[in-house]
């Protein structure tokens, strides 16, 4: 089934203890692509200026990613400079410019109109109202959302979850959405105010997914080394909803397992800068991540 992602296409600079790298592909659209491409062809709506390197975007078209939605901008690309120190949790932003994503109006080409499965990355919550006004019966709608958006554009936001399925945030978000210091409670209050399911990420201590009445926890998969944390997120969304999509799936067990395959794929990512990681997996390394990932929260429930 189709799958469709907006969101932005970048240029990231980025430092870590462990090295540097420059003017790298980055960007939620990006990083999602590259996940979820493992898994099903992912149609792409972004912006970047007549700067951009777009033949660095090779690898991801033979991937099956669709940029018939990329725009071609007269003017600077998204650029992103941040470094993490040893606490690999937050990244400080050194610089940010935003070039011509500050004017992006997502327009959906004809052929994507028809997507199933839509994800509304990290961009002004306006801008995702207004992509589904354009997309016509999509099975599921799932959506991004940052701190400043819930800051600035905070009516539009809840405006939003009205009509979405599902939406993705990080534990600190959803606690100023909905200043609920207990998670359960955050979940509960955005549960109410639309999206069927509820997914909390919470970096290296894994991510929770709550419905109205269950809740699936899934913990970080214990790695030995991370270069850099950004686009997990991203990636951890494009292997949940690419499973979705290849599946047709939208049981409660699929939902469990799609919150596994995005712990994979968010695991793999920062394993190396950039999407590198990600252009290097194969299905086989990804099922054997899966297998690593049922070993390590199966236990006999037997109590003696």
């Amino acid at each position: 089934m189709s799958l469709l992602v907006v969101g932005s296409v970048a240029l990231d600079s980025v430092e870590t203890p462990f090295g540097k790298a420059d003017e790298v592909l980055g960007g939620s659209a990006n990083y999602f692509s590259a996940s979820a491409s493992h898994q099903t062809p992912v149609q792409l709506v972004g912006v970047v200026g007549s700067d951009y390197p777009v033949e660095k975007l090779e690898p991801l078209k033979a991937r099956g990613v669709d940029f018939a939605g990329l725009e071609k901008a007269e003017g600077e690309s998204f650029r992103w400079r941040g470094r993490y120190r040893h606490d690999l949790n937050s990244a400080e932003t050194l610089e940010t410019r935003l070039g011509v994503f500050s004017h992006f109006k997502p327009k959906l080409p004809e052929q994507f109109v028809n997507a199933d499965f839509v994800f509304l990355a990290n961009i002004d919550p306006r801008l995702q109202l207004d992509v589904l006004r354009q997309v016509k019966k999509p099975r599921l709608v799932a959506c991004d959302t940052m701190n400043f958006w819930i800051e600035s554009r905070r009516a539009d936001l809840l405006e939003l979850l009205k009509h979405v399925d599902l939406i993705t945030l990080n534990d600190g978000e959803a606690r100023q959405l909905t200043e609920k210091a207990n998670l359960v409670h955050a979940a509960r209050w955005i549960l109410e105010r639309g999206p069927r399911t509820v997914l909390i990420k919470k970096g290296e201590h894994g991510a929770f997914m709550f419905t109205k009445d269950t809740v699936f926890f899934a913990p970080a998969y214990p790695l030995e080394s991370v270069f850099d944390p950004t686009g997990a997120g991203d990636s951890f969304a494009g292997g949940f909803m690419g499973y979705l999509a290849r599946t047709g799936d939208l049981s409660e067990a699929n939902l469990r397992r799609a919150v596994i395959v995005g712990s994979a794929m968010g695991s793999f990512v920062v394993e190396g800068f950039s999407i590198t990681r990600l252009l290097e997996v194969t299905r086989s390394d990804i099922e054997k991540r899966v297998a690593e990932f049922h070993r390590l929260v199966t236990f006999d429930q037997a109590l003696t």
